[in-house]
């Protein structure tokens, strides 16, 4: 899937806080279109949860999110923050697989949250909530891993404690989703 030569290189960019509950829509057939004719190549989405992968000439991953965040301001009307990582470390991280420690079950979610900035404070990893429902466990480039036990609590707000330490400027993905935009 990964492409790279002096010309293109393959990226995944992660779209945040669209369809989600019936606001900010963005139909993925209209996404890919647009990117289409923004001049990015082969562009895919995967979910209906703004991940996509595409190819372009290679760029700085800053100036690839500000262009993409100001193109779809501009296209859908309110602002949608974008994460943007080069294809072949997403490719790498899931060869890694930095959760195989964990038992899944069926109540062991496991997330990859995409931060913009790194914290301003030194985290001493792992973190792990009071109730032991959620640990964070590897900070790696601009990605955090965790993962939940939906078992010891009947709520997400774990995703709360990821904007404590990173702000709101984060995107999370269920892990399943970086497998499959490589597969």
């Amino acid at each position: 899937m990964h492409k790279t030569n002096e010309k293109f290189k393959s990226y995944a960019a992660f779209l945040r806080g669209i369809n989600v509950g019936g606001k900010h829509k963005v139909p993925m057939v209209e996404l890919s279109e647009l990117m289409h004719k923004w001049g990015f190549v082969d562009v895919k989405t995967i979910l209906n949860s703004g991940n996509i992968l595409f190819t372009i000439a290679p760029k700085p991953l800053s100036q690839i999110e500000d262009n993409l965040e100001k193109l779809l301001t501009a296209h859908f009307g309110f602002s949608i923050p974008v994460f943007v990582i080069d294809l072949l470390e997403i490719e790498k991280i899931v060869a890694q697989n930095p959760f195989a420690f964990v038992s899944v079950t069926k109540d062991i979610r496991l997330y990859v949250t995409f931060v913009k900035e790194k914290p301003s404070v030194d985290i001493h990893l792992p973190i792990v909530c009071n109730d032991n429902s959620f640990q964070i466990f590897l900070i790696h480039e601009n990605m955090v891993f965790s993962f939940l036990d939906v078992s010891l609590i009947k709520t997400t707000d774990a995703m709360k404690e990821l904007e404590k330490l990173f702000g709101k400027n984060i995107s999370t993905r269920n892990w399943n989703t970086l497998q499959k935009m490589i597969h």
